[in-house]
């Protein structure tokens, strides 16, 4: 908890005059209603308590890694329950290959392979990048 008073709505900064003015801000009494505010200086923070909880608000590593983590989970639950629900054995065949698979586990397959050669060409376009750059900050420099 902070030990500062909330904001009260005549301390908000005043809405853009290119945008109406919310509903949760009321429209002070000497000025007709539908007419925009005037924009005011920008307001600074009133302490440096407010200024560190803006800090505080930063995002770190730990955060990130834990936000894909999260996400990683959740995306290996919809695959578990991918597999479980498409466990139908298909035959597949490829180049002269062939045999049974449950047709979640050959989705999966595909899915990988597709993934392997999207990562092969960006792969050789930042190749392709890294070496043009190389070759203009020589001839730049020389």
């Amino acid at each position: 908890m902070s030990s500062e008073e909330p904001l009260r709505p005549s301390d908000l900064p005043p809405a853009p005059p290119s945008q109406p003015t919310p509903p949760s801000q009321p429209i002070p009494p000497s000025q007709p209603a539908g007419q925009p505010i005037a924009p005011s200086q920008p307001i600074a923070p009133a302490s440096p308590a407010a200024k560190s909880a803006a800090d505080r608000t930063r995002t770190t590593r730990a955060a990130v890694i834990w936000s894909a983590v999260a996400v990683s989970l959740v995306v290996l639950v919809l695959l578990i329950i991918f597999f479980i629900q498409n466990q139908d054995m298909v035959a597949v065949r490829f180049l002269g290959w062939e045999g049974s698979l449950a047709q979640g586990v050959a989705f999966f397959i595909a899915a990988v392979g597709g993934g392997i050669l999207v990562a092969i060409a960006g792969g050789a376009r930042i190749l392709q990048l890294r070496h043009n750059e190389r070759r203009r900050r020589k001839s730049t420099d020389a």
